[in-house]
């Protein structure tokens, strides 16, 4: 499992034009399911996502989680960061996973993060949307995990 995790002062997500969901301060968390992920993975990332510090506390430094702040998460499923450019010039996406599996492991990604006590919106899988966000810092990171074989 692949993830983005951008820290934001707030966030959009519109399909077809219309807003579908936002949060204010958090983490916009765009995942991709790969091949082969489990319920380990799964449980790994929601709890990196509730518990990294990415957030300043009174003296700035980065003590704070989103779960820590009481801030929310934008869930975008996102296959394309399972794209390979290892050759050519057109990405190969064969790491992601089938889209059944993958919808389905993203709900339960969503259902954990729940479960921790964050509040969580979601994109629509499969969909074209456009995101608006008010990158805070800014703050990027790139988590990745993948089951032990």
């Amino acid at each position: 499992m692949r993830a983005v995790l951008q820290r934001v002062k707030k966030a959009r997500l519109v399909v077809e034009g219309k807003l579908y969901s936002e949060i204010g301060k958090g983490i916009l968390a765009l995942v991709c399911v790969e091949k082969g992920d489990d319920e380990k993975v799964l449980s790994w990332m929601a709890e990196k996502i509730a518990r990294i510090r990415i957030f300043p506390d009174e003296s700035g430094k980065f003590n704070l989680s989103v779960q820590k702040m009481g801030g929310e998460v934008l869930l975008v499923s996102n296959f394309t960061l399972c794209g390979e450019l290892n050759k050519g010039t057109r990405p190969s996406f064969h790491l992601a996973e089938d889209p059944i599996q993958a919808k389905a492991l993203l709900e339960r990604l969503a259902k954990e993060l729940r479960a921790k006590g964050l509040k969580v919106e979601e994109g629509v899988f499969g969909a074209h949307m456009e995101i608006e966000l008010i990158n805070d810092g800014p703050v990027t990171l790139i988590l990745e995990r993948r089951p032990k074989g």
